[in-house]
């Protein structure tokens, strides 16, 4: 390996600013390969931004924690005292999302693959525990049309979290200390292995119950029978709720206090255990207008996920606010500002860097990945 021309003088920025060094390239005419030996010193072999990965994660950071990549110009040149344009931000904010999400499906597709090794060898489950598995979907606005036209695209997003990782307030509320999330846009196939591999990670194995809160999509329905066939499986009290009262709206149209008093009793009456009595109170074939939820159907459909005051009795949770609430960071927060639309893998790099840094997993995932890389 021989020195090939004279050494040439470049700018590298790094987390302690932007340093100069001259450039010696190398190159062997047996193997034909050429390398520049610092490169891998200083941590910027292999990238095509003239940056470090340590300062790459620290962009990308930014990147997807402010509403938009000219907020985060801002922020880095307040910050880290340097300049770095919004366009090479998106860029290496999206390569690092993309490691970040490839080393997730890699786990997740070798966690599906040994899905029969989970808990073998675990000599008793530890049954006063429960995991809980939350899902949902939030859509997406993208530079791609479907098939009808549509540019809007389903990120499905699970949340798991244990019973051993919260706090209970004196007022009947909790904190929840220690939370993951994995997002995906993409098929409801695609996405179980991810939603798998979050539960084995959050304990699935080795906790005796589980727990699956979510509104009663089909989707969700399908990934649960699938993979965890034993779950405690719960329809989420504030979705029928929701339900319950726009079908009285559509019952009772324009009469509040008609359809505030037949709602409620409706709620009581599930609540109570007795929603056989409520579908004595729904006719079969009942004509609805437009947009109205099919109450009759829905109750019938999850009798045995409404049974709350068993799971009240239980201890458990039956609402999915936690997830609600993630998919308000992850997804609204940053990827559904005024006038966003993205490409489908920019969207995901970005979603995939959004779930990490609200899990707490910034420092443990995404900068050794890079680093790596």
């Amino acid at each position: 390996m021989k020195r090939h021309g004279k050494p040439v003088t470049i700018k590298i920025k790094t987390l302690s600013g932007e340093i100069e060094y001259k450039r010696d390239y190398h190159y062997c005419r047996k193997c034909r390969q050429g390398m520049n030996p610092r490169d891998e010193e200083l941590g910027i072999n292999g990238l095509s931004h003239k940056m470090t990965r340590g300062l790459m994660a620290e962009v990308a950071f930014y990147g997807q924690s402010q509403p938009s990549f000219e907020r985060a110009r801002r922020m880095i040149t307040k910050a880290l005292k340097m300049e770095i344009n919004e366009e090479t931000i998106r860029q290496v904010t999206e390569t690092v999302g993309e490691i970040v999400f490839n080393q997730d499906t890699e786990r997740a597709e070798n966690t599906l693959e040994n899905i029969h090794t989970i808990g073998a060898g675990v000599a008793a489950m530890n049954s006063d525990n429960v995991l809980y598995i939350q899902m949902d979907g939030a859509a997406v606005n993208t530079r791609v049309q479907d098939e009808n036209g549509s540019t809007w695209r389903e990120n499905k997003t699970v949340m798991v979290f244990s019973d051993r990782d919260m706090i209970r307030r004196k007022d009947g509320g909790h904190i929840i200390t220690k939370k993951e999330y994995l997002p995906l846009i993409g098929t409801s196939e695609d996405f179980k292995k991810y939603v798998l591999d979050a539960a084995v990670r959050a304990g699935y194995g080795t906790i005796g119950q589980v727990v699956v809160i979510a509104d009663g999509a089909s989707w969700i329905k399908t990934i649960c029978s699938e993979i965890f066939p034993d779950a405690v499986m719960i329809l989420d009290l504030y979705h029928l709720r929701e339900n319950i009262y726009t079908y009285a709206k559509c019952k009772f149209p324009g009469d509040t206090a008609k359809y505030t008093a037949w709602a409620e009793s409706a709620i009581k009456m599930v609540e109570n255990e007795k929603a056989d009595k409520l579908l004595e109170l729904l006719p079969e074939g009942e004509k609805l207008p437009a947009g109205c939820v099919n109450l009759r159907h829905y109750i019938s459909s999850n009798l045995d996920r409404i049974t709350y005051q068993k799971f009240w009795d239980a201890g458990y949770f039956v609402g999915s606010g936690a997830i609600e609430s993630g998919n308000k960071l992850i997804v609204q927060q940053r990827l559904k500002q005024a006038g966003m639309r993205w490409s489908v893998k920019g969207a995901q790099a970005v979603l995939s860097l959004r779930a990490k840094d609200e899990s707490n997993l910034w420092e443990d995932y995404v900068v050794p990945a890079v680093i790596a890389a």
